[in-house]
């Protein structure tokens, strides 16, 4: 007779006395999902692993320490037995079965009278996964299942969209230096369950294509009012389409709050009415660096990086930077928006005191397909960009840790 197949439920265990007889690593894997259940743990065992007595001491569980004795699963509603005694095991399972406690085995899983599931979770979801054929049962082939699915829900492949308990409003999400791949996972989530997507020119374009045709796209670059006002108007369209009961994504390049005036708009939204979610993303000033080969920091040549806007003239009265500053530190100096600007600011910074020969590179289109490296001096860095042709978008790194990668300029 063919065995049926396990009905899979969710115990709901808190405050519910659970046994766990053993405190190896089975109960040191399995444990944590007990005590985020709210479960009243009991643990019974003569020796535990240095991290089952930490959840001891903590107050997370009780540990009786001696080996099983028959009694052990009363008033139960759920055992795990996984102690190193086959012996035992089968007297606990027996108990479980007179008592009617659902009762996990890891040692002969076809003795217990339930499974553990392989289980992941994303936004407020549990994903469990049970073989349904016990003689086909693969562990393994089972967890890669369940890490497929939570793997497609976080980072938005796999597309599920709220409807009861989804909230308009609008997500400030980061969408990293350039590179798609390089976007968070919560980031990229939002963005595959979004009605409206307004989105920077430096934003990861590439995920833009990947989106429903019923999103509609709106380039940041293009709203229109002109430039003087074009922040104004981004703001304005934001609080509209939320208005409108739309779950919105602002998708810009970087991380939000890094040169992206990403404050002004929660500042906005929040005058408005709008909730807001921030998702942080991986800033060019690192990223882009580091994909070219150039730590920022290294040890025993920079103890510190500055991360700086280039975007207004060392001369500028608007310019809120102290370069004189700037020009005595010995770190590392990660120049944004600052490609126009580097004739002057290399003249500063050595009018102030920087070497000449201090080692400048320029990163272009960095992390993307079309990513190039230049290398320069303060002395030619001007010259160079003129005769390379370097345009931007560009991050521009100053000081000795442009030296120190492979193939990198002596």
């Amino acid at each position: 007779m063919a065995e049926h197949p396990a009905y899979p439920v969710g115990l709901r265990l808190s405050g519910r006395r659970v046994v766990v007889l053993g405190a190896g690593t089975v109960a040191q894997r399995r444990l944590p999902a007990l005590i985020a259940a709210g479960a009243d743990i009991v643990v019974v065992s003569p020796a535990a692993t240095p991290s089952v007595e930490a959840m001891a001491d903590a107050g997370e569980i009780a540990w009786v320490k001696r080996p099983y004795q028959d009694g052990d699963l009363a008033e139960a509603w759920y055992a795990l037995i996984a102690t190193s005694d086959p012996e035992a095991n089968a007297q606990a399972s027996a108990e479980a079965e007179r008592h009617r406690v659902w009762c996990v085995r890891s040692d002969n899983a076809d003795r217990a009278t339930a499974w553990t599931p392989a289980t992941g979770h994303s936004e407020g979801v549990t994903v469990a996964v049970l073989t349904t054929d016990a003689r086909g049962r693969d562990p393994r082939h089972t967890a890669a299942i369940r890490d497929a699915v939570v793997e497609g829900l976080r980072d938005g492949t796999l597309v599920a969209p709220h409807h009861r308990t989804r909230t308009p409003g609008v997500a400030l999400v980061g969408g990293g230096p350039g590179d798609p791949d390089l976007i968070t996972v919560r980031g990229r989530r939002l963005l595959a369950e979004a009605d409206v997507v307004i989105a920077d020119r430096l934003g990861p374009r590439d995920l833009l294509a990947e989106l429903p045709p019923h999103v509609e796209v709106i380039d940041a670059a293009k709203i229109p009012y002109g430039r003087y006002m074009a922040q104004e108007a981004i703001n304005d369209a934001l609080i509209e389409h939320a208005k409108q009961g739309k779950s919105v994504v602002r998708l810009k390049g970087g991380d939000p709050f890094v040169f992206g005036r990403g404050m002004e708009e929660v500042q906005a939204l929040a005058e408005a009415g709008i909730p807001c979610t921030v998702v942080p993303g991986i800033s060019s000033s690192i990223s882009v660096p580091g994909a070219a080969g150039i730590p920022v920091t290294h040890r025993g040549v920079a103890h510190e990086f500055t991360v700086v806007s280039g975007h207004v003239a060392p001369d500028d009265e608007r310019s809120l930077v102290d370069w004189p500053a700037l020009a005595r530190l010995t770190g590392t100096l990660v120049i944004l928006m600052g490609v126009d600007k580097i004739g002057k600011i290399a003249e500063t910074l050595v009018a102030h005191g920087k070497s000449p020969d201090t080692a400048v590179a320029l990163v272009q289109e960095g992390t993307t397909a079309a990513q190039r490296r230049v290398d320069a001096t303060l002395a030619t860095v001007a010259e160079t960009v003129r005769t390379e042709e370097v345009k931007p978008p560009a991050v521009i790194v100053i000081g000795e840790v442009v030296t120190v990668g492979p193939g990198s300029p002596a």
